[in-house]
């Protein structure tokens, strides 16, 4: 088993990388990678049908993921597309590869409507990651793109459930389909069951994931907090799968209803890993599965049928979209993306032929189909992106980030006082704010008050993704953890390069390793409130107002110079000592003579002041570098 992982782990290393580097991005590396290690390649490794049962979980957790990003109000708004958009591209495209079947290849109409529900689903793996990795999930044709394959997942139920009443034979003489322990029961009790789950997953998600998420991030103990998300998602999985319903389906609602907790970032950030992982590992063995020798010797019919599905299914797919109002720039992706078979026609495939709906002959060669249409997927839609930039001298509209996320973005990391009090201000001058905190005790307690925060640890890049650090304008570092800021600061110069970070400093050495770090702007957290409070002690000193403010200020600014100043001496222990003693007396020297000059000015105010003036005007400047910022 380690010789096979490791096998698989060399082949992406290998593949991936030099396919991102032509431009063929990620998907096609994984499944050429496949295709030179599969068994009618170089033969690295034989069948691996038990290998991508597995790697299966990383669509999965694909669409849990999905779901994370899609609050309950967002998901209401897609009801149109999903319903209407995605069941007439299913019916559409399952009746039209029906009629070819039966009148034009004389198949049984039990074998040419299975095969016309499983050739009317797409790959969801194959779309979702490669609009994605293209930043073209947003755009008109992405999110319709994400409706009609969220349908098509739904639509997985029913077509299990109408395949058995295809089969030739008796049900009862062949092998169960499924492995559902409800299989067996009466179809009503089936359904109730099936509600019952989805109602239970809904409202555990709601009303009982939070406090378990808050009792586990309590220990402060990241993997713990991975652990239990990936045991929440392995367990939803396992409970759709054994009443006979899609994992999928599941944990997508289980990630819709997580979607506005407080911990959604850091679920982002935990699973992210593995579902690369898993989904890199299911497209390596779809290009394994590609049966080469079928394809020699049927090369003529495989590659006409695999156009004829790519040609039918693009056809209806870009009526759908004039139909739908897609606007004309965005119809041809649409159509292009969702052109390809998909992965869970394998999984109707064992299905049809273990109820011998299909022939072996037919099953091995609808199978080829499909893998060789995925495989053709990221090449139209690489086409279509070689076509844009011919067509047009601008960049085309997917390319534009400013027209996906705010233009006015900022994330605050660590929401505590400090942070409060700048996200507060921000926010009352419009800023759309993403704040980032460590605590659930202080996330409980400010969400009581209706703020939007979220759980999580600043400093891991796939959580500073999620968070939108790549479309953000400005990072904010408001912890009260050194170390923790600096490597935050670190994390997004190297990730973020366009991020203006602004840096909350805990005391003097901080600020000099920020401004070493070249920060746009600091301030250390106790200097103001102490400059303020000693002004007020002067007042209670006896000192006037005016006198008592301009000492403040006066100290304001030749302690932010003396900072600037020091921090390159930092480190040489006898220069910096010897320049804080003059940086001391300057500031004793400083104060002393706007104090005797005030002196001055209002002696002259109760009497003769020419002299007194003449002498202050002719009196030696010294050059003032005490407002440097």
């Amino acid at each position: 088993m380690l010789e096979i992982a490791l096998i698989y782990l060399a082949a992406a290393i290998v593949a991936v990388p030099i396919a991102k580097r032509v431009g063929l991005g990620s998907v096609l590396g994984y499944l050429i990678a496949g295709i030179l290690i599969g068994p009618y390649a170089l033969g690295i490794v034989g069948d691996q049908t038990d290998v991508m049962h597995f790697a299966e979980f990383g669509v999965v957790m694909m669409l849990f993921l999905v779901g994370l990003e899609l609050q309950p109000a967002r998901l209401w708004k897609l009801r149109h597309s999903i319903l209407g958009l995605g069941g007439l591209q299913v019916v559409l495209t399952a009746a039209a590869i029906f009629a070819f079947c039966y009148w034009v290849f004389t198949m049984h109409w039990q074998t040419a409507l299975a095969i016309g529900l499983m050739l009317a689903l797409s790959s969801t793996a194959i779309v979702l990651q490669s609009l994605e990795e293209k930043g073209w999930l947003k755009q008109e044709a992405g999110q319709n793109a994400f409706s009609v394959l969220l349908f098509q997942d739904i639509a997985i139920i029913p077509i299990l459930a109408l395949l058995p009443l295809l089969a030739f034979a008796p049900q009862s003489s062949s092998k169960d389909i499924s492995d559902s322990i409800i299989a067996s029961w009466p179809v009503w009790q089936q359904v109730g069951v099936s509600v019952a789950v989805i109602a239970a997953i809904i409202a555990g998600g709601k009303y009982v994931s939070a406090p378990l998420f808050r009792y586990i991030a309590q220990t402060h103990m990241r993997e713990i907090f991975t652990i239990f998300a990936l045991f929440l998602v392995v367990a939803i999985a396992l409970v759709m799968q054994s009443i006979g319903l899609s994992p999928a389906l599941g944990t997508f609602l289980a990630g819709v209803v997580l979607a506005e907790s407080e911990f959604r970032h850091e679920l982002e950030a935990d699973i992210e890993p593995f579902k690369g992982l898993l989904l890199g590992l299911f497209f390596i063995t779809v290009g394994a599965s590609i049966n080469f020798e079928l394809l020699a010797d049927e090369f003529t019919t495989v590659i006409a049928l695999v156009a004829l599905l790519i040609v039918v299914k693009a056809c209806i797919l870009f009526t759908l979209a004039i139909t739908f109002n897609i606007s004309k720039k965005q119809r041809l992706l649409f159509a292009l993306a969702l052109a390809q078979g998909g992965e869970f026609a394998f999984v109707l495939l064992s299905v049809t032929t273990t109820l011998s709906i299909l022939t072996p002959e037919q099953t091995s060669l609808v199978t080829l189909v499909v893998a060789v249409s995925m495989l053709v997927a990221p090449l139209l839609l690489m086409a279509y992106e070689q076509l844009q930039k011919r067509t047009s001298n601008s960049a085309p509209e997917f390319d534009k980030p400013e027209q996906i996320s705010s233009a006015k973005h900022v994330i605050i990391a660590g929401y505590g006082r400090f942070g409060q009090i700048m996200g507060r201000l921000l926010h009352a001058q419009g800023y759309e704010i993403t704040v980032l905190d460590h605590s659930p005790s202080q996330i409980e307690l400010l969400r009581r008050f209706g703020n939007t925060v979220f759980y999580g640890d600043a400093a891991r890049q796939e959580l500073l993704k999620a968070a939108g650090a790549h479309t953000a304008q400005m990072l904010i570092v408001a912890i009260d953890d050194a170390d923790k800021t600096l490597e935050i600061i670190k994390l997004a110069h190297k990730n973020y390069p366009q991020l203006k970070i602004v840096a909350r400093a805990i005391d003097r050495r901080h600020a000099y390793q920020l401004l070493n770090l070249k920060v746009d702007a600091f301030n250390r957290e106790t200097v103001d409130s102490a400059i303020n409070l000693a002004v007020d002690a002067l007042e209670l000193l006896g000192n006037n107002k005016e006198d008592a403010q301009r000492a403040g200020k006066l100290f304001r600014d030749h302690d932010r110079a003396a900072v600037l100043q020091l921090a390159e001496l930092w480190g040489d222990d006898a220069s910096y000592g010897v320049a804080v003693r003059q940086r001391m007396e300057d500031l004793k020297q400083v104060l002393q003579q706007d104090k005797q000059a005030q002196s001055d000015l209002n002696t002259c105010d109760s009497g003769d002041c020419e002299d007194g003036l003449t002498e202050l005007a002719d009196r030696p400047k010294k050059p003032d570098d005490t407002h440097i910022e």
